[in-house]
């Protein structure tokens, strides 16, 4: 039909509708959205103190956590591709209200393992393996829902992104409490709750976008969807070659610097200095994104490459052996940086690439960005025995400038315009 396109239907048009009268951040549907993403945010972030607390007061030691804490991650990137294909074939927000159930499900098992006393390494990893699963399947559809619900993807992704920090730093302190107060079982209910407010938001939300393309053959392998996915993918050059650059910075930055960085700190500093630091590094990405809210780069991927520069103040002040308070003022602007360029990132994909593809894009995105994570995380003790501590750290700063050249030196990555909103300087 004339004038109807496929932006049309992500955006929840149909041929004999208009489209819905409130697409803003304040809209009834999107405050729905941003409180399911606060929700499993919030939980997200308790889990960590959970297992820590939980194995160790059963007798498992610090590897055993790290086990149980790499298991979701590994389901996750192994599956995530598979999670883009179904979110672009099938009713998005219906699998996204089924994989949060199946979460609420996994969380409260691994609660009743705890509050039975007899906790089995395998099966909590077992279950985090599972839990992992239904994140692949949930969190490509992310992509596709936010221009669903909004025009403005920058601003909408931007209130994401602070709910999301205010949540990450509220979370280990409940859980810090709950584990005092009851246990790492009670814990995990609450986290099982997390996911089953998500679950409910996205039942409420009464906006449902069609199909981007109408008609599809269901049909179709899903390999071929796969392939479709690559080749679009790989078709973009300042999408493919951001995910190329992402993999350094995760191999010797990200990677070694958050396990280093804890060490070093609580070492050196002690276990609340690390807290004082990690709360200013949250309030940093919440400033970044309340600045990502006001300011609108023609240019975004350029701007936010910029603004990344500082996140390499988070290793090197560290690896500087600088005074809790300054450490603190650099992890505030690190976090501010890493949390502009999210923003600005996350926009582009979702202004840049077609809602047919727009899942499968964004599930190969994410398994390109932690594709590297784990090997960088096994290579922080060697480093660190190898050329002390303090230098890795001065070295995955580096590396961060370094990175932000290479991502400012694509001409496809640092000319990109952005297209959400017609007449942004």
């Amino acid at each position: 039909m004339p004038g109807f396109s496929a932006r049309d239907a992500v955006r929840g048009r149909s041929p004999d509708s208009d489209a819905p009268a409130d697409r803003s951040v304040r809209s009834r549907d999107f405050v729905l959205f941003l409180t399911a993403r606060g929700a499993a945010r919030l939980g997200e972030t308790m889990l960590p103190v959970a297992l820590a607390a939980g194995l160790l007061r059963v007798g498992y030691d610090a590897g055993a956590v790290g086990l149980a804490m790499a298991a979701p991650l590994a389901s996750f990137v192994a599956l995530i591709i598979f999670g883009g294909v179904f979110a672009d074939r099938f009713d998005t927000r219906r699998l996204m209200i089924a994989a949060d159930l199946a979460r609420v499900a996994t969380q409260a098992l691994t609660a009743a393992l705890f509050f039975s006393g007899h906790v089995v390494l395998w099966q909590v990893c077992a279950i985090g393996a599972v839990s992992g699963a239904a994140t692949a399947v949930f969190q490509p559809g992310v992509a596709s829902t936010i221009p669903a619900l909004v025009d403005d993807v920058q601003k909408a992704n931007g209130a994401i992104r602070v709910a999301e920090s205010v949540m990450a730093l509220a979370g280990p302190a409940l859980a810090g409490v709950a584990v005092a107060f009851s246990s790492a079982g009670g814990v995990f209910v609450l986290h099982a709750g997390t996911y089953l407010l998500s679950a409910v938001c996205l039942l409420l939300v009464r906006h449902r976008p069609q199909a981007a393309t109408p008609g599809k053959d269901r049909a179709t392998g899903v390999l071929r969807d796969l392939r479709e996915g690559w080749q679009e993918f790989t078709a973009r050059t300042w999408l493919w070659s951001v995910i190329v650059i992402w993999c350094v910075l995760t191999l010797t930055v990200w990677g070694p610097a958050v396990p280093l960085v804890a060490a070093s700190v609580v070492d050196e500093h002690g276990p609340r200095a690390f807290g004082l630091i990690s709360s200013a590094l949250g309030a940093g990405t919440i400033l970044g994104g309340l600045l990502a809210l006001r300011l609108r780069p023609l240019r975004m991927l350029r701007a936010g490459a910029f603004a990344f520069a500082g996140f390499a103040l988070y290793p090197a002040s560290v690896g500087a052996h600088l005074p809790v308070p300054v450490i603190a003022l650099c992890m505030a602007v690190a976090g501010a940086g890493m949390a502009f360029w999210g923003v600005m990132w996350s926009t582009s994909i979702q202004t840049q690439v077609p809602p047919a593809v727009l899942n499968r894009v964004s599930a190969y995105d994410l398994a390109g960005s932690l594709v590297m994570l784990p090997v960088g995380q096994a290579l922080a003790g060697p480093a660190a025995s190898l050329f002390g501590t303090g230098h890795v750290l001065l070295g995955s700063g580096a590396m961060t400038l370094a990175v932000s050249a290479a991502l400012l030196a694509v001409p496809a990555v640092r000319r990109l315009r952005r297209v959400d909103v017609p007449g942004d300087r």
